[in-house]
């Protein structure tokens, strides 16, 4: 089943939600987390469909997604989400079980074993292709002192999209 064609169909709608949050989801089999974010691209690299998404190394997703080389990008394309995205951003999965403090669906992926979240309409599944660490000595100086303050810079993943779907259990 190739799902892939469809992402580019769908990137206007993952990158108009975006900036309100968006869940990255991973799994390690053992462990499971969603976090929310709200910077990240799509694109073609490679020859590839790719998202890149960003993750700073003192969050709990970003151990997880060492190890397991693999993403889930779900989209909210309603509204009734802005909680769950406010606290999935705010919490930290080593505190609590953000599916079961949030109410949220972990749905199987169709082709990783990172979940996706079920009651989001849209759904991204990558794994990872290249990830770096971004070097403060090549950002821009305004970006630098406006997000980066504290030092804490993020690990940039990019995600070959593997599948790209609307989820009908989502309805």
């Amino acid at each position: 089943m190739d799902n892939k064609p469809g992402y580019s169909q769908f990137a206007g709608e993952m990158l108009k939600q975006l900036p309100k949050g968006i869940f990255l989801s991973v799994s390690t089999g053992e462990e499971i987390n969603t976090m929310t974010i709200g910077w990240g691209s799509i694109g073609f690299m490679w020859q590839k469909p790719v998202i890149i998404v960003l993750v700073r190394p003192s969050r709990y997703t970003y151990s997880l997604l060492q190890k397991a080389q693999e993403f889930t990008v779900s989209i909210p394309l309603n509204s009734e989400m802005k909680k769950s995205l406010a606290i999935a951003g705010s919490s930290s999965g080593r505190d609590i079980d953000k599916f079961g403090t949030l109410n949220l669906t972990a749905q199987p992926g169709k082709c990783i074993s990172s979940p996706v979240i079920g009651e989001c309409g849209l759904i991204y599944e990558c794994r990872v292709i290249f990830q770096q660490t971004m070097d403060p000595e090549t950002l821009d100086m305004d970006i630098r002192e406006k997000f980066y303050a504290h030092e804490d810079y993020h690990v940039m993943y990019f995600g070959e999209i593997l599948a790209c779907y609307k989820n009908s259990q989502a309805d």
